[in-house]
């Protein structure tokens, strides 16, 4: 799989924010600013990140695969800490760290598939994508 400096730099921010919320889930603290700040942290980079997507297509650059994919997992990309949020102020106990500690790491899962439509696969696993019986 070819991955970029988007897809690391989502890996830093994604990671960071799930060991943050982990951590404070774990010592039993309820959602605090550090924890809501790191969950804001993954939302501004997706929004970022769907920016310079946009001008990347617009300047000519071509996805591999399909952009109705592309796109779906860029807009449930945004909407998890979003929906992480909502959890964390509506139930305010040590659980929701958990909850927002989810999100950072399925996004950054989010952003491999991510790369993988807009780089298309390595050849090595490109013969694996037909299917059964194929």
């Amino acid at each position: 799989m070819t991955v970029d400096g988007w897809f690391y730099a989502g890996l830093v921010v994604g990671l960071a924010s799930t060991i943050i919320c982990i951590v404070a889930a774990v010592m039993k603290k309820r959602p605090n600013d550090i924890t809501l700040l790191s969950l804001a942290g993954v939302e501004l980079f997706t929004i970022i990140y769907a920016v310079a997507s946009l001008l990347r297509l617009t300047t000519g650059e071509h996805l591999a695969g399909a952009g109705w994919e592309f796109w779906g997992y860029m807009f449930t990309a945004a909407a998890l800490p979003v929906a992480g949020f909502y959890w964390a102020m509506m139930e305010r106990t040590f659980w929701s760290n958990y909850v927002m500690g989810a999100v950072g790491v399925t996004v950054v899962v989010m952003l491999a598939r991510m790369a993988q439509i807009w780089y298309g696969l390595s050849p090595a696993v490109q013969h694996l994508q037909p299917g059964i019986g194929q």
